[in-house]
């Protein structure tokens, strides 16, 4: 009997007495068409490497390990190592690692598959969802793509455009890295624990350089997330009352204006192309103070 069933989730945990421990966020996915929404959706083959961040009782590596060469599981909490260990026996394509995937030294386990393909699936804790997902994309692993179950509202975001609600620095960073897809929408009673909200699967295809040229990625960043701390206020206003930039509002609204954008913009309307423009002009300016 696969793992990803009630009655066999329940088996495993009365069997080890394990209590689920919030400050972990753990919710184990017990849908079995959930499973293969998720294999399917990241596209992972018998010739790939996969990285599973929270493999909590092995449900998903189950299925992992039925469709990758091999998958390293990352498990922070030490006493789902033995149940890991037991339910997983079978399975000789697989390595099991106790420790925090944001200390791990990701470069360092990669290294014996120099020349595969990378992929990271998980059912991630929403607690450390966005900075799992960030780490990744960021540090520029070679990693061909993530598909990440997380809060429905944090897919949204990643995947959302300009001028909308959900549309934020998450979204631009997602978007500068990376492909966005959601694959499937997982109902709250797909879990044991039941979450107080939907999740859902999203798959991140890595992009081979950024979407848009950046004279100053820090800078870009910089402003990006500057852009959006007062969300109701114009960008002038944002960039002028939060940030360290040392130049007048006279200066902001003429370097918009000389880049043909009204003074009144918000930040929400600013696509990526947009913002790798206003970086430039930014730095420029900088530069002469």
């Amino acid at each position: 009997m696969k793992i990803a069933t009630y009655k066999k989730t329940k088996e495993i945990i009365d069997k080890y007495d394990f209590v689920f421990k919030k400050s972990f966020g753990q919710n184990f996915l017990i849908d079995q068409h959930v499973m293969n929404k998720i294999i399917a959706g990241s596209n992972v083959t018998r010739d790939d490497i996969v990285i599973e961040i929270g493999p909590g009782i092995g449900a998903l590596t189950e299925f992992l390990c039925e469709n990758a060469l091999k998958v390293i599981a990352v498990e922070i909490d030490r006493n789902l190592i033995p149940i890991l260990n037991e339910t997983l026996k079978d399975y000789d394509n697989l390595e099991i690692i106790n420790g925090d995937i944001l200390q791990l030294d990701i470069e360092e386990i990669l290294k014996p598959y120099e020349g595969k393909n990378v992929y990271v699936v998980a059912n991630l804790p929403y607690n450390i969802a966005t900075p799992v997902v960030m780490g990744f994309l960021e540090k520029k692993h070679k990693i061909k793509a993530l598909t990440v179950m997380v809060q429905k509202e944090v897919a949204e975001r990643m995947g959302a455009k300009p001028s909308s609600k959900s549309y934020g620095s998450l979204s631009l960073t997602v978007q500068y890295f990376s492909e966005p897809e959601i694959v499937a929408i997982v109902p709250q009673n797909c879990f044991v624990p039941r979450p107080k909200i939907d999740s859902a699967v999203i798959r991140l295809d890595i992009l081979d350089k950024p979407r848009v040229d950046v004279s100053n990625e820090e800078l870009f960043f910089r402003i990006i997330k500057y852009s959006f701390g007062q969300r109701r206020k114009t960008f002038v206003n944002t960039i002028f009352n939060q940030s360290n930039f040392n130049l007048s509002k006279e200066e902001i609204i003429n370097l918009l204006e000389n880049l043909g954008y009204d003074k009144n913009v918000r930040g929400e309307t600013f696509t990526l192309e947009d913002f790798s423009r206003i970086t430039t002009e930014f730095e420029k300016l900088i530069e002469t103070k």
